[in-house]
């Protein structure tokens, strides 16, 4: 298997030496690093190449690591059913960049790069349809940013005086607390009730 995935990755970076940026195998998969404003040309040479076929795409995901100068990988998963093989392919951007839509290579690209769109932030061209998936209207921020608070920015209630569902600004239920991170039984210092029997009764009656 990992001299076949070396000779398909080894086709695909010939084939599109101004498109590829690298081929590898990781994890006994190959994964394919692409130009980002070269994504439809990429995917379109894997969906229709007689040695790739690669006609399904199985999951587009987004990946955020804040240290880097494009904190954002674009993962697109691809499955060959005739000739049982996986591939992946990564584009980076950053926060200012767009990634071309792959809606026209990949019909299932919508509803996926919908929800990277609404979960990191990346910003989709040409895609026929760019919005929020999974969070609620007006929603700030995108919370799978690894910068996005845990608490989120706001909290929703229903307000029994208005008769409907408000927003309000995050308030923590309580105080910040400093904590220790030792168990109950390292911390406690004092004898808890009932202990005093189990030592009266060390060594019989």
């Amino acid at each position: 298997m990992g001299q076949t995935l070396k000779e398909l990755g080894d086709h695909v970076a010939a084939s599109l030496p101004q498109h590829v940026l690298g081929a590898a195998i990781i994890h006994d998969q190959l994964v394919v690093s692409a130009k980002r404003e070269a994504i439809v040309p990429v995917l379109t040479f894997l969906r229709d190449d007689p040695r790739c076929l690669f006609k399904l795409l199985s999951d587009l995901c987004g990946v955020d690591y804040p240290d880097r100068p494009e904190r954002f990988e674009i993962v697109y998963n691809l499955l060959s059913l005739k000739l049982n093989q996986r591939i992946r392919v990564k584009v980076t951007t950053d926060e200012e960049h767009s990634v071309p839509s792959v809606t026209a290579v990949y019909r299932a690209a919508g509803w996926f790069e919908r929800e990277t769109w609404d979960l990191f932030g990346v910003y989709f061209a040409d895609h026929p349809d760019l919005r929020r998936l999974l969070t609620d209207y007006g929603f700030e921020g995108h919370p799978l940013r690894k910068d996005f608070p845990l608490t989120g920015y706001v909290e929703v209630r229903y307000d029994e005086d208005q008769k409907r569902v408000v927003y309000e600004p995050v308030r923590l239920t309580q105080e910040f607390r400093s904590f220790d991170f030792l168990s109950p039984w390292e911390g406690m210092n004092q004898v808890l009730p009932g202990d005093e029997k189990a030592k009266a009764g060390e060594g019989g009656k």
